[in-house]
C-alpha cells in the first residue's frame, strides 16, 4: 500500500512539471459552435397538490329511550336554638299623674300585637293646668287629643286610616293680674277634628309602577262667642297627596301630584260687627303641585343624584305659577365614613289658621292668611361617622323666603294680649353643627347648635325668632330599672316688636320701630323612671330646673320650676 502511494504520487509530479513549461502550444481543429434558438413557455405554472382528502365518515343516530325516575328526598326544618326569646308584647299601657301646679296628667295607649296583617289602636291623652302664673292673669289650660288608627298589610299593599280629635282650652292671660276685664273675654277653646286614609303598593317587581294616594280632611274651629255662631274661626281642609314610582336600571322615576284645599272663614263676609271694627273674612286657597323628579345613583351606590322641579299652582287671593328647582348630589366616602351633600330646593307653604296656632295659640281669630313661598334654599355640608357610636353633621342653609309670618302684638281688637300677622320677605342664613353618641340601648346623646342670620325689606328683625339656639338630649338606662331623661334648649337673641306706647321699661327704637329684647332661654327638663317590674312603674318629671320664668312671647312668661310624678302599667 505504501508502495502504490509514493507511485501515484510521482505520476502526478511528472504531469504538474509537464504544465509548468515555457514553450506555447496551437491546436488547429474544425468545430460546429452554433446556438438554438430560444422559445417562450405559454404554460402558467401551477401547484400540483399531492394532498390525499381524508373520506368522511357518518355515523348515524341511533334512537334509544332510557325510562327514568325522580325521588324527592324529605327535607326535615331546620331549628334555631336561642336563649333570647321575643318580649311579650302587651296591648295596654296607662300613664296616671299629678303635677306641683295642679296638673293632672293622663295617658293611654291601646293597640294591637305582633300580626302579619292588621294593625289598630287607640291613643288618647289630656294635661291641664289650674296653677296661676305669678303677676299675670288666669293661665288655666286644657289639652286633649284623641286618635284611632287602624290597618291592613298585605303582601302587594298596605292599607292605614285613622281619625283623630283634639280640643285645647286656655285663656290670653298676658295682662298684669290687676287688669280689670271679664274672665269669659280672655277664654279661648279650639276644637280639631279630622281623618286621613292612605294606600300603598308594594309591587316588587321593578318593571311595575309603585304608587302611593293619600286623602285628608280637617275641621278647625275657634270658640263660639255669645250669640254670635258666626263670628268664630272656622276652617276646613281637604287634600289630596299622590307619589308615583317606577324604576328602571340604576334610575327611579318619581312623580309626585298634591291638591290641597283650605276654606277659612270668619264671620260675615262684607260685613262689621256692632264696634264697627271687626269684619268679616272669607278666603280660599288651593295650592296644586306637580313634582317630577328622577333619582340615580352608581360607583356601588356610593353616589346619588336627584334632580326635578316643582310646578305649584297657587289660587289664593290671586292666582300665580311658580316653578321651582329640586336638585341633589351626595357622595359617600371611606364606607360612609365622611358624606359631602349639596342641594336646592323650593315650594309653597300653605298658610291655615290650624298651622299659626301650633305656632302661636295666642293669635287673633280673625287674621288674614298668606302661603309662604320659598323661592330658593341652597343647602350644603356634610356628614359622617366617626365610630360605630359617633355620628356628626356640619350644614348651612341659605334661603329667599316671601311672604313669611311674624307674630307681633295687637292692639286694635284686644288690649294687647293677643297677636296679630305680619308678613315680610326675608333672607335667612342658617350654619348648623350636630354631633350623637349611641351606645346600643343604654346611652344615647345628641346636640344640636344652630345659628341664625336675617335680612328682612320691611322689618328691623325677625320678630320672636332667635340668633343662636342649642338642643340637648339624653338618655340614660341604668341596669334596665332606672331610666334617665334629659333635654335643654338654649335661645338668645330674640326680639319683639312693642306696639303698645304705655309699655316703655327696656325699649329701643331702631327704623321707626319700637323693639324690646325678650331676653335668654335656659330651659331645663329631667325625667326618672323606676320599672318596679315588665308592667309597672313610677315615673318624675322635673320641668325648668333652671325656674326661670322667661317670656316665651311678648308678655306671656311661662310656668317656674314643676314638678310632675305619677305611675304606669302595662295589661
Amino acid at each position: 500500500m505504501k508502495y502504490l502511494f509514493l507511485t501515484f504520487a510521482n505520476i502526478c509530479l511528472v504531469f504538474i512539471g509537464f504544465g509548468q513549461g515555457n514553450d506555447p502550444v496551437e491546436v488547429v481543429a474544425e468545430g460546429d459552435r452554433s446556438i438554438e434558438k430560444a422559445y417562450r413557455i405559454t404554460e402558467r405554472p401551477k401547484i400540483k397538490d399531492t394532498t390525499i382528502p381524508s373520506r368522511t365518515v357518518e355515523y348515524p343516530l341511533l334512537s334509544l329511550y332510557y325510562p327514568t325516575q325522580t325521588k324527592i328526598d324529605k327535607i326535615q326544618p331546620a331549628s334555631i336554638k336561642t336563649k333570647e326569646k321575643l318580649s311579650k308584647l302587651y296591648p295596654a299601657y296607662i300613664k296616671l299623674g299629678i303635677g306641683s301646679k295642679v296638673m293632672p296628667l293622663g295617658e293611654l295607649y291601646y293597640n294591637s300585637t305582633r300580626s302579619r296583617k292588621y294593625i289598630y289602636g287607640i291613643h288618647a291623652q289630656h294635661l291641664s293646668s289650674f296653677g296661676p302664673v305669678k303677676d299675670y292673669l288666669n293661665s288655666n289650660f286644657d289639652r286633649t287629643r284623641t286618635t284611632l288608627y287602624g290597618g291592613i298589610i298585605e303582601r302587594k299593599y298596605k292599607l292605614r286610616g285613622e281619625v283623630h280629635y283634639n280640643n285645647q282650652g286656655f285663656h290670653y292671660y298676658g295682662l298684669p293680674a290687676t287688669t280689670q276685664i271679664k274672665r269669659d273675654s280672655i277664654y279661648q277653646r279650639y276644637n280639631d277634628v279630622g281623618t286621613d286614609l292612605r294606600f300603598d303598593s308594594h309591587q316588587k317587581d321593578s318593571a311595575k309602577l309603585n304608587y302611593s294616594i293619600g286623602l285628608s280632611y280637617n275641621n278647625f274651629l275657634s270658640k263660639k262667642p255669645d250669640s254670635l255662631e258666626k263670628w268664630r274661626a272656622r276652617e276646613n281642609f281637604v287634600g289630596l297627596i299622590t307619589d308615583w314610582k317606577y324604576k328602571q336600571g340604576k334610575e327611579t322615576y318619581q312623580l309626585g301630584l298634591d291638591v290641597l284645599y283650605n276654606g277659612y272663614r270668619y264671620g260675615i263676609a262684607d260685613s262689621l260687627l256692632s264696634n264697627n271694627i271687626d269684619s268679616g273674612l272669607v278666603l280660599n286657597n288651593t295650592i296644586v303641585s306637580l313634582n317630577p323628579e328622577i333619582i340615580t345613583q352608581f360607583e356601588d351606590h356610593r353616589f346619588k343624584a336627584k334632580i326635578g322641579v316643582d310646578m305649584v299652582l297657587d289660587a289664593h287671593q290671586k292666582t300665580h305659577f311658580y316653578v321651582f328647582p329640586k336638585a341633589e348630589v351626595k357622595y359617600s366616602l371611606f364606607n360612609d365614613v365622611f358624606i359631602p351633600y349639596a342641594g336646592i330646593r323650593g315650594g309653597v307653604n300653605q298658610g291655615t289658621f290650624k298651622r299659626m296656632t301650633r305656632e302661636n295659640e295666642f293669635i287673633l281669630p280673625n287674621i288674614v292668611l298668606k302661603n309662604e313661598r320659598t323661592s330658593y334654599d341652597l343647602y350644603g355640608g356634610f356628614k359622617g361617622t366617626l365610630s360605630n357610636t359617633i355620628g356628626f353633621n356640619l350644614g348651612f342653609s341659605m334661603a329667599n323666603l316671601k311672604d313669611k309670618a311674624f307674630f307681633v302684638q295687637d292692639t286694635t281688637y284686644s288690649q294687647g294680649n293677643k297677636f296679630n300677622i305680619i308678613y315680610d320677605t326675608v333672607n335667612r342664613t342658617i350654619i348648623e353643627g350636630s354631633i350623637f353618641y349611641q351606645q346600643g340601648e343604654k346611652i344615647k346623646i345628641d346636640g344640636i347648635t344652630r345659628f341664625y342670620s336675617y335680612s328682612l325689606f320691611n322689618n328691623s328683625y325677625a320678630w320672636n325668632l332667635p340668633q343662636l339656639e342649642f338642643i340637648l338630649r339624653g338618655h340614660y338606662n341604668l341596669f334596665d330599672k332606672f331610666i334617665f331623661n334629659l333635654d335643654a334648649k338654649l335661645e338668645q337673641g330674640r326680639k319683639t316688636l312693642v306696639i303698645d306706647p304705655n309699655d316703655t321699661e327696656d325699649i329701643f327704637v331702631e327704623n321707626g320701630q319700637r323693639i324690646k329684647k325678650l331676653g335668654f332661654i335656659a330651659d331645663f327638663n329631667l325625667g326618672i323612671e323606676y320599672r318596679y317590674t315588665k308592667r309597672i312603674s313610677a315615673f318624675l318629671q322635673l320641668n325648668n330646673l333652671a325656674s326661670q320664668s322667661y317670656q316665651r312671647w311678648y308678655n306671656y312668661p311661662v310656668q317656674a320650676f314643676q314638678v310632675l310624678g305619677g305611675v304606669t302599667f302595662r295589661f
